[in-house]
Formats: structure tokens, sequence, C-alpha cells
């Protein structure tokens, strides 16, 4: 029962920290934030009848690197005057952070519930408002949000349940339980919402189908996972809709001693450019006569648009490990507990002109409990 509450202490620790960040009003922008995504069999497994798995890991994403040919400079979503501006902003630097709670239940020996609770932490900077402020040079503007963001609700079902393989099938719902209509104190003190991307959710409902493999090569010794999903969100009342996602990874785990497993992935996700529906302005550059000023409006039309800059193509190099805590320390505390520890490393990534994702990292905690005895 100590264990039990050490791992609810760490995601109470993680959010007290978390919410003493300063939040410094922001303009608008296509700005966007990524998080990393490995493969964390704990999570993706269906645990046995009656066993709870809760996982608690922390994930730190930084995005701050312009790759070749690109200079930063993105639209802006102006959610409240339906406009896309072309050219808006110029990226510096974003950092997203993750403390997920995730459950995982097992109502039979293939059947199992996964809620996973997220919270949220991003920090912005970029020059707003280029062509129109400070000489048509922009305004450096930061700023940061966190809460509760979109939670996932999982049924999953394991097809193939043998002693040495599983290929478990996956359907989820995001549910819209993240703030999605912040708003910030604007020009002269009206409230101006902030673009689609910033927010901590998505103010839609999202589907998610997926599946995970894993085989033994040796048992006890080696093995292999393969796993893979599609995520689709409807478009939200502001009139946004974020790309579909597909994420695949594959690679194997290797037991060195029986306390230590080490572990290498190849990781690829594949994200749609964002829709938004709004009339079509671009900010105005130094050729236009009325340069610096207001944006100019170039469709005034309120159609579905793809936000240039949206959507990326990214593959990495994972490797990490996890310790068994039960196997290390044998005492009542560290029983069916183990910490794991990822570092993914990009190999190829294109993120249409956005700041591209940097070598990210995953730490968390696995702890067994067991709710009902297996009839």
């Amino acid at each position: 029962m100590a264990v039990k509450h050490s791992v609810f202490a760490f995601f109470l620790g993680c959010s007290v920290f978390s919410l003493v960040w300063p939040v410094v009003q922001p303009a608008h922008g296509s700005c966007g934030s990524v998080t990393c995504f490995v493969v964390i069999g704990s999570q993706q497994q269906v645990s046995p009848k009656g066993l709870l798995t809760v996982n608690g890991f922390y994930n730190y994403t930084p995005q701050g690197t312009l790759l070749s040919g690109t200079d930063g400079v993105i639209p802006a979503v102006d959610l409240d005057n339906r406009q896309l501006i072309l050219g808006h902003h110029r990226e510096i630097r974003t950092i997203t952070q993750m403390y997920t709670l995730d459950l995982n239940y097992g109502v039979t020996d293939r059947f199992g519930l996964e809620i996973a609770i997220p919270y949220k932490k991003i920090r912005h900077r970029h020059f707003d408002g280029l062509g129109e402020v400070n000489g048509g040079a922009g305004e450096e503007t930061s700023f940061s949000d966190n809460g509760v963001g979109d939670i996932l609700i999982n049924a999953k079902y394991n097809l193939l349940p043998t002693l040495r393989s599983m290929v478990v099938m996956g359907f989820g719902v995001y549910v819209p339980s993240g703030d999605h209509d912040q708003t910030t104190a604007g020009v002269e003190g009206t409230a101006e919402t902030m673009e689609p991307t910033a927010q901590i959710g998505r103010g839609q409902v999202g589907l998610q189908a997926s599946f995970y493999q894993t085989y033994e090569l040796i048992p006890h010794r080696l093995n292999q996972f393969a796993t893979g999903s599609y995520r689709h969100t409807f478009r939200n009342n502001f009139g946004y809709q974020w790309g579909d996602q597909f994420d695949f990874g594959v690679g194997a785990n290797l037991v060195t001693v029986p306390w230590l497993v080490l572990s290498n992935q190849f990781n690829f996700r594949y994200m749609a450019r964002d829709h938004f529906k709004g009339s079509l302005a671009r900010s105005q550059t130094p050729s236009d006569p009325t340069f610096p000023g207001e944006a100019i409006v170039l469709d005034p039309n309120i159609l579905n648009r793809a936000v240039p800059t949206t959507g990326s193509t990214y593959f990495a190099y994972t490797p990490g490990f996890q310790v068994g805590l039960g196997e290390l320390i044998k005492t009542s505390l560290t029983a069916n507990t183990s910490l794991y520890f990822y570092a993914q490393i990009p190999v190829f990534r294109d993120f249409n002109g956005n700041l591209a994702q940097g070598t990210s990292f995953v730490v968390g905690l696995t702890k067994l409990f067991q709710v009902m005895n297996p009839s």
C-alpha cells in the first residue's frame, strides 16, 4: 500500500511543480507542440484478469531546430476572426512536458480496459506580428499553459494469448476533457482565444485504433515487438481540425540480468496537415507600400484551408532500459515495481517549415496490483 501511495504522490508532486511555471499572455499563432512516443510493453499489453497495471511516466519533448531550407516563419490561426494569416510570426522554441497516469485493468485474461490521464505543460517563444509591429520585425513573445489534457479510454483484446506471444487489438476514444478555449488579454484588454495548437486539449472527440504484437525469440531472455496506431480527431467548434496521426514502432528487449532489461526500438510517426475553416490573409512585407501595417486580405471567403506548416514526418531511434526493483531489492515495497528510461533520438524529420522535434526523453514507473483474484 505504501508503494501505491508513492505512485500517486509522484504525480501530485509533478502537477504542483507544473502549476508554478509562469503564464505570459500570448498573441495568435500557429505554433505547435508534439510529444515523443515510445513502446512501453506494460502500457500496450492486456493485463491478466483482476490485475491492475499502473504506469506513471514523464515525457520531455523540445522543439527548437530549424531544418535546412526553413526559416521558422509560420502562419497564424485567428479563431475569433476566423482568419488564417500567412507569414505572421517566426518560431523560436517550444518545450512540451507531459505527465501521464496510465491505468490498465484485466477484465478477463484476454480483454482489458485502459485509461490514460495526461497532464500537459507547454512553454513557447516566438516573434509575433511580423509585418505589423516593431517596424515589421515583430515582437518577441513568450507564453506557457498547463492542465489536464484529453483523456483516452481504450478497450483492448488479446487475439493470441500463448506462453510466448501476444497480439492485442485496441480501439479507444479521446474525451475532450482538456481546456480548448483558453483566452488571453489582448489589445486594450479585449479577450482573444489562443490558437488551437497552444491549447491543452483539442476540443473535440478523437478515435484511435491500435495493435501490439510481441513474441519471445528466446524464452525469458529476448523478445521482439511491433506496434501501430491511427488517430482521427473531428473538427471542433472553432472550425479547426487536427490532421490524422499514424504511429509505428518495432524493437526488441533483452534481459541481461533478472533485474535489468535493455531495449532498442525504432519509432515512426506521420501527422497529416491540420485544416481550418476561415478567410485567408498574409502579413505585409517591405515591398508592400503600406508596410508595416495590418495583414492584407487575400480571400475573404470562409473556406476549409490546410494550415501549411502543420503536419510532420518523424523517424527516431530509441534506446532505453528497465530496472526491476522487485528483483534488485527484494522488499514488500518494491515487489512488482519497475523503473524505465528512454531517449528518443531523431534520425529523419520533416516538419513542413515549423520547428523540428529534438532528442526527447521518457522516464516512468510501473506497479502491479492484484485487485481481484482470478477464478
